[in-house]
């Protein structure tokens, strides 16, 4: 309607209207009745039972007309409407019992169920709307046909009179009033979509809005929290980072120095020996400390080198099997996949006491990052910082981590980054078994 008369009235978008309003009118009518039958069964048959699940499809029949309502709502915007019930209120496992016990079940499940509620009270107003929507559309398209039905009428020898003082019986009297109907039809069709508009944003916003509002709301808490989390995690990176270089290179250093001004008063072997050994050790420990922060086996040889490189460094035997995809993947999902497999084994040589770990990658639509060990289980995120730290990471690429740890073992964590191949460079396949100890 924003784009003109002229473009509005050439195109669909009438007879959309007309269609969503009739569609919508029938569907609440239809629900209606089907409601008060299923309400008056229930009263009926409640001294034996039954009647109880008939009542309590009463708002379940709603939850139906609220899922053909959000699909017709594409009818005037098209894209994807979500359904409260599609996270909300997920079956899970498949229950035991017979097949009337899980339907039962179901039922009651989806009963119980918030947003089953939210609907069945849209369902009310929205059959009473219904016959408003009835009743314009057909009285629009009564409006607009009106007089070339009064033509054909007249042709037929009938008469048609407006009033009590008009009287046509000619075709000759009807043709000035056709050049009405243009004018009813563009008023018909401002009304159809007007109404259907109204119809729509008012399905939308008891149907998806509060769900939308509650998703935004707490993935805006998360992300706070998680930028927090990330906040401290940073600064106890940089504490630790500056503690290993005064307590460790620095140290050494001090003291090649000062080996260094013995053996050039003295001038003895032994002392160049020691501060050549000296300087060794400080290389070897600022090579460890920068391997640390970005190792250069993951940049120049991809991701299956460097998990390779971990597990051989590990205390706990582990095998990797590594089957990469068509390319790289992007850099910081790179990145963020070694460090989490990283963080993982070393959880797995602190806490579960395992014997063995495995390590699988797997690169299709998500790149899938497993870690397994053969230990005592129990893993908790709520005990520590580590596994939060891991998912918080994840989440910037958005990422996910799934943990299964039932107590007595085994644990699993599943890391699944997005998968988008942007670098040039082929990662061989790895599988093998390193191990160190």
């Amino acid at each position: 309607m924003a784009a003109g008369p002229r473009a509005f009235l050439g195109s669909a978008w009438p007879l959309r209207a007309l269609g969503y309003l009739l569609a919508g009118g029938v569907l609440g009518v239809g629900w209606f009745f089907l409601a008060l039958a299923l309400a008056v069964a229930g009263v009926l048959l409640l001294p034996v039972g039954v009647g109880v699940v008939a009542l309590a499809c009463v708002p379940v029949s709603a939850a139906g007309l609220a899922a053909l309502e959000r699909r017709r709502l594409r009818w005037l915007r098209p894209g994807a409407v979500p359904s409260p019930h599609e996270s909300g209120d997920a079956e899970g496992p498949e229950p035991p019992g017979g097949p009337v016990r899980r339907v039962l079940r179901r039922l009651w499940r989806r009963t119980a169920a918030p947003a089953t509620w939210i609907e069945f009270g849209f369902a009310l107003p929205h059959a009473v709307l219904s016959l408003v929507d009835l009743f314009v559309a057909v009285a629009g398209i009564g409006l607009v046909v009106s007089q070339p039905l009064a033509l054909l009428l007249v042709g037929n020898g009938e008469q048609v009179m407006y009033g009590e003082h008009v009287v046509l019986t000619e075709p000759g009297q009807v043709a000035p009033w056709l050049l009405l109907t243009p004018v009813f039809a563009v008023l018909v069709s401002y009304l159809w979509a007007g109404l259907a508009g109204v119809r729509a944003a008012l399905a939308r916003a008891v149907l998806v809005g509060p769900r939308r509002e509650r998703e935004l709301d707490a993935r805006l808490t998360e992300v706070t929290a998680s930028r927090a989390r990330l906040a401290d995690a940073f600064a106890l990176e940089r504490r630790r980072i500056e503690r290993d270089l005064h307590d460790g290179a620095q140290q050494r250093l001090t003291g090649l120095i000062m080996t260094l001004g013995l053996a050039k008063l003295d001038a003895d072997p032994a002392l160049v020996a020691d501060a050549q050994d000296e300087a060794r050790a400080v290389l070897a420990e600022l090579r460890e400390l920068v391997h640390g922060m970005h190792p250069s086996v993951l940049t120049d040889r991809g991701l299956g080198a460097a998990i390779e490189a971990l597990a051989e460094r590990s205390p706990v035997p582990v095998e990797v099997d590594v089957r990469p995809g068509a390319g790289r993947p992007d850099e910081a999902v790179e990145a963020a996949a070694y460090f989490a497999v990283a963080e993982a084994l070393a959880n797995v040589a602190k806490h579960s006491g395992a014997s063995r770990a495995t390590v699988t990658v797997r690169a299709g639509s998500a790149l899938v990052v497993e870690v397994r060990d053969d230990g005592r289980g129990g893993a908790d995120p709520q005990r520590g910082t580590g596994l939060t730290g891991l998912a918080d990471r994840l989440a910037v690429h958005e990422g996910r981590l799934r943990l299964s740890s039932p107590a007595g073992g085994p644990t699993l964590l599943r890391m699944e980054l997005p998968y988008r191949p942007g670098r040039a460079g082929e990662e061989h396949e790895t599988t093998g078994n390193n191990r160190c100890g």
